[in-house]
């Protein structure tokens, strides 16, 4: 079964894709958050003929949620209710300056980052939130 992460941002939406067996994950598309948005999610979901979907969960060094979290969970609800596919949280943390490559100098370096590498990330950041789905549920399996 074909799984699908998101690392849900306020301007644009970083997409993963696991292979068939859901053992791998790897960087798929970026989308605006538009109004669009929604239907490019139901458009992927069958065009990929996708099973379940990962939801990165935000939360602040602190382990709160953050003030986009609230989004992520009106986007789930949303999700939810159009698609018949189950729908998980994976907690995130730091996945987007892990993408970047570049560990923790990038929190200090974050203006010098320019838009093309900051939207690639997204697309990578949503495979490490998969990827982290995948190797917990495989475990438990």
């Amino acid at each position: 079964m074909r799984h699908l992460g998101i690392d849900y941002g306020s301007k644009r939406v970083g997409i993963a894709i696991s292979d068939e067996d859901g053992i791998m994950a790897f960087p798929y598309k970026i989308i605006p958050n538009n109004m669009e948005f929604l239907d490019a999610i139901h458009n992927i979901c069958g065009i990929e003929e996708i099973g379940a979907i990962v939801l990165g969960e935000s939360n602040d060094l602190s382990g709160k949620p953050n003030k986009i979290m609230g989004s992520i969970e009106e986007f789930k609800r949303n999700i939810e209710a159009e698609l018949d596919i189950p729908v998980y949280f994976q907690k995130e943390f730091m996945t987007t300056i892990e993408a970047r490559g570049r560990g923790g100098k990038e929190i200090n370096n974050a203006k010098k980052v320019g838009k093309e590498n900051k939207a690639a990330a997204d697309a990578s950041a949503a495979a490490l939130i998969l990827q982290r789905f995948l190797d917990k549920k495989n475990l438990n399996n």
